[in-house]
């Protein structure tokens, strides 16, 4: 749980702000904020447990601040390419084609691609297309000349910004 705590302190708080822990119990919550340059406040009612707190954290020492990162980056959501036919974003039956018109499908109600007898996810159809083990749909797949990738930051923008 240490680690848990250590990711859980990072994301909530700065160096140097307190945290309180009601339950100090063995200073798990304690010996984490001080490796993370916060201050600690931790209540405990049982002598045993304050004094296996208390070895702790003098023998725990805080990282160097330069190693100390702050709050852990929120990562944008993510979008399915169906949500963006649901919304009528992307209208189902609409054909897709990449940058150089070489390849082409078309969107299905489903929200998948269809190319022949090719038929899956923007990213599926694209690597079978292409005969590539992989392939990002979102950056190879355009429609009337615009990446899809363009909506999807639009649709994030008006809807997560």
């Amino acid at each position: 749980p240490l680690a848990l705590l250590r990711r859980i302190i990072n994301a909530t708080s700065k160096p140097g702000d307190i945290v309180l822990d009601p339950f100090l119990g063995s200073g798990t919550t304690a010996v984490a904020a001080k490796e993370l340059g916060r201050e600690y406040i931790g209540i405990e009612r049982d002598d045993t447990y304050v004094r296996v707190a208390k070895k702790r954290l003098d023998e725990t020492v805080s990282l160097d601040e330069t190693l100390v990162s702050g709050k852990l980056e929120a990562k944008a959501p993510r979008v399915a390419f169906g949500l963006l036919v649901d919304i009528g974003l992307i209208k189902a039956g609409a054909t897709l084609t990449s940058k150089d018109g070489k390849y082409s499908a078309t969107v299905t109600a489903n929200g998948s691609l269809k190319s022949g007898d090719v038929e899956g996810s923007i990213h599926k159809v694209g690597a079978v297309l292409q005969g590539q083990p992989s392939c990002n749909g979102w950056t190879f797949w355009h429609i009337d000349g615009a990446l899809i990738d363009d909506i999807r930051q639009k649709y994030l923008e008006q809807n997560y910004a």
